[in-house]
């Protein structure tokens, strides 16, 4: 048996776990299971580890930063952006990747429009390296907006966010856990009355499909996505990894 799975904590939101299992029915793979890895410490990766029949896992919150220290190998992809959130195990070694990158970029891409110049990255965790990566590579200019005190270099505070930043960054990113079931009201704290049909709203949760950040998008005309469509092609791209 081929064994697959995921590590985060917690992982109440993930429909991975699922997406995989409909996965192997539909397709008819027998040979493989995918299961979820719930741990509250990244240490607890040992004992997953242990298990001989683990062919890969998937990465999420918090730990897309923290996995790099028990790779063997990196990709190109991890060592620029500095996260990741697929690991392949063959011969005993792990190797990283990071497919958020790929999910991230082709969905997001689509719904660009000559409007969308400047963008805001709300977080600052492995999510938010990707994001970054993808839009470096699009040439769009960003900055990126945390909760932190002191935050880190060209990156800004949510107090100096305001209506005239917003008319000229018309996209906004949110790669926080703010408004991810069961919080479902919660999100980042943005002017949202300063949002415009102009603006382009990407939301990394899926769960649920229209967070209160994507529904005050909506109300003021603004284009929206959320990460449903990011999830299935990181999903696929990871599925590649591990059988390539």
């Amino acid at each position: 048996m081929r064994k697959f799975g995921l590590i985060g904590y917690p992982l109440t939101h993930s429909f991975s776990q699922r997406y995989f299992t409909e996965k192997f029915e539909r397709e008819g793979i027998t040979d493989c299971t995918y299961s979820n890895f719930s741990m509250p410490q990244i240490g607890e990766l040992t004992g997953v580890l242990d298990d001989p029949e683990l062919c890969g896992f998937n990465v999420t919150i918090p730990y897309k930063e923290q996995v790099i220290g028990w790779l063997d190998q990196q990709d190109e992809v991890v060592q620029a952006v500095g996260a990741c959130n697929c690991i392949r195990i063959r011969d005993g070694q792990l190797k990283g990747y990071n497919t958020d990158v790929i999910g991230f970029g082709q969905s997001f891409i689509p719904k660009l429009t000559g409007d969308h110049k400047k963008a805001l990255v709300l977080g600052s965790g492995g999510a938010a390296k990707a994001v970054m990566y993808v839009l470096r590579r699009l040439g769009i200019d960003y900055r990126l907006v945390t909760r932190a005190n002191t935050p880190a270099e060209g990156s800004m505070n949510y107090t100096e966010v305001d209506s005239a930043l917003l008319k000229e960054y018309t996209i906004v990113i949110n790669t926080t856990p703010l408004g991810m079931h069961p919080l479902t009201e919660d999100c980042p704290p943005l002017p949202y009355e300063a949002l415009t049909p102009r603006h382009y709203l990407f939301d990394l949760i899926y769960n649920p499909a229209r967070t209160l950040f994507l529904r005050h998008g909506e109300e003021r005309g603004a284009v929206v996505e959320n990460g449903h469509e990011m999830l299935m092609l990181q999903a696929e791209e990871s599925w590649r990894i591990w059988n390539a």
